[in-house]
């Protein structure tokens, strides 16, 4: 399933992979499911969404300065894709970084999105991030042209134990909003 959003996005969330009661059923990735809604709620207090949820895919949902993707295509048994469905899927997630020429930040959604977004990175660009930077909630990479920040997935798991919270989502896209300000604000200094 490809991803979607604003095609001039400077901001890419790469999530794991459509929900099969969510994305793989509405066909919009990160539409119809929990998961969706808490990410989509965020996303709007920041002003990347125009509305709250999104719970089918012509429900009028538009995203701005961002795109979503996943790092799998299809909804995997358990949300555990395997190598196989890993391998198989990462050039399509490199060729949406790579049509994305406006991406100055990617936001990896876990750990499996985090692995994803070097992967794609270095598939796009050459560079690779060696040793790997560690994940975690909050953390912030550079590699090549990209600042990447990692997050807790908003799964059911994480926002139910609290692991993942609203506030610790907003404050993680805001962030990036400030990433991508300042790489935007580099590259034109730098012209």
């Amino acid at each position: 399933m490809p991803g979607f959003g604003d095609p001039v996005a400077r901001l890419l969330i790469v999530g794991l992979a459509p929900a099969a009661h969510g994305g793989n059923r509405t066909g919009r990735v990160f539409t119809g499911d929990a998961s969706g809604d808490f990410l989509f709620a965020a996303m709007h207090a920041v002003g990347l969404a125009n509305q709250p949820t999104g719970r089918r895919a012509d429900d009028g949902l538009a995203l701005r300065d961002a795109y979503i993707a996943a790092a799998v295509r299809c909804a995997p048994p358990a949300n555990k894709p395997t190598p196989l469905e890993r391998d198989t899927c990462a050039p399509y997630l490199a060729r949406e970084l790579a049509a994305l020429s406006a991406v100055k930040v990617l936001v990896p959604l876990g750990a499996f999105g985090w692995e994803a977004a070097f992967r794609a990175i270095a598939d796009t660009t050459g560079h690779d991030a060696r040793p790997r930077p560690r994940f975690g909630h909050g953390a912030v990479a550079r590699v090549g042209p990209y600042a990447v920040i990692g997050s807790y997935h908003p799964s059911q798991q994480n926002t139910f134990t609290g692991r993942l919270t609203q506030p610790m989502l907003v404050e993680v896209l805001g962030r990036a909003q400030e990433l991508a300000d300042a790489a935007e604000d580099a590259d034109q200094a730098s012209m």
